[in-house]
């Protein structure tokens, strides 16, 4: 069983139209006390005997950090949490935070990984996004980390918005593809309560997406994307072969991970435990000498159970491992959801083999129907 630790970076330059994660702007004047109280949040959730496998630097936007506030994370990390020496160490960036000298230190700093928010190459959609960055600063970014010996590199885009046609999706992942990355990642957009996009429609100012679009804009990815050489690992989630994220491999086997930062969640699988938001808060409580933890939740071994079926199940070549989860629960998957199985077989949902149990490709288009299945 593998373990992650994600660090969370909560600030970033301007807030997305979509965004409704941890983040804030203004707060530069609060890096370097950041960075020193996720030190010794490390320090504090390593406790001399933790280890992991992977670290994943997410947020807001990490490379508004310095390469040597990242460098020093890192070096915690390996010393309180046992990081081998060639873990997979992601950071997300946003393409015009980025410079080749700045990925030079990182990779120097351990950084194997990139992610970077990309979202469109469309600059009416990126405006509608909020993103303060063009298509061309993508193209330098890769352009950069490629120099500067990155090989593992990752996109992100966005699909199934307002007003967006296939043709200029169509656009978007093609220039992507021109880009030769090793790994792309395509969320269909989700109007979230709280954000100005979602006033926006509340409003009546911006039309809701088109969901029947939406699956024509996935279908047609799924396919190009084959015809590209990409393996379909996860549902949303694209890679060369050997080039799946080992971080978020953790997640959907339903693996522990440490969630450090201000707002992380973490999981020791039967319990869940999340900080507090607010960096000043996380901050003090830290300075104090005080857990930052705002809360936690204990999960019963059925919770557990289901949870882990329909993560695996996002996961289309893998799916769900009939050995590991009988090694796992002291019993195959049928003997506690045999009814469940039995109904996603005949609704076509599911392909059940003595070796694992996965989506078929209907199931992949009505996945959360199948998921349901399990509850």
């Amino acid at each position: 069983m593998q373990t992650g630790v994600y660090l969370h970076i909560p600030f970033c330059r301007a807030r997305c139209s979509y965004c409704d994660f941890n983040t804030y702007v203004g707060l530069e004047a609060l890096f370097e006390p950041y960075v020193n109280a996720l030190l010794r949040e490390i320090k504090l959730a390593g406790g001399g005997s933790a280890r992991a496998h992977t670290l994943f630097f997410g947020g807001g936007t990490p490379s508004l950090l310095s390469p040597d506030q990242i460098s020093r994370l890192i070096r915690a990390c390996r010393e309180h949490f046992h990081l081998p020496a060639d873990a997979e160490v992601t950071v997300e960036c946003n393409p015009d935070t980025i410079n080749q000298d700045y990925l030079c230190a990182l990779r120097q700093a351990g950084v194997n990984r990139l992610s970077f928010g990309a979202q469109s190459a469309n600059p009416d959609e990126l405006q509608l996004l909020g993103r303060d960055h063009g298509w061309a600063a993508v193209e330098a970014a890769v352009a950069h980390a490629r120099a500067s010996g990155f090989d593992n590199l990752n996109l992100d885009l966005i699909f199934g918005l307002p007003n967006q046609s296939l043709a200029a999706w169509q656009r978007t992942l093609r220039a992507a593809l021109d880009l030769a990355p090793d790994h792309i990642s395509l969320y269909a957009l989700t109007i979230e309560a709280g954000t100005p996009m979602h006033d926006w429609t509340r409003r009546g100012t911006l039309p809701l997406p088109d969901p029947d679009l939406a699956a024509d804009m996935y279908e047609w990815a799924e396919q190009t994307l084959a015809d590209a050489g990409y393996e379909h690992y996860e549902i949303s989630n694209w890679c060369r072969p050997g080039r799946a994220c080992a971080h978020n491999l953790i997640y959907w086997r339903n693996e522990p991970y440490h969630g450090l930062g201000a707002g992380a969640h973490g999981s020791t699988i039967y319990r869940r435990r999340w900080n507090v938001k607010r960096p000043a808060d996380y901050i003090a409580r830290l300075n104090d000498g005080r857990s930052p933890e705002a809360g936690s939740e204990d999960l019963d071994e059925a919770t557990v159970r289901s949870e882990t079926i329909m993560l695996g199940l996002r996961l289309l070549i893998e799916g769900v491992d009939q050995a590991r989860f009988a090694e796992r629960f002291g019993a195959p998957v049928e003997h506690f959801y045999a009814d469940a199985l039995e109904r996603g077989i005949k609704l076509g949902l599911l392909e059940v083999s003595p070796a694992r149990i996965r989506l078929t490709a209907r199931g992949r288009f009505v996945s959360n129907q199948a998921m349901q299945l399990f509850l």
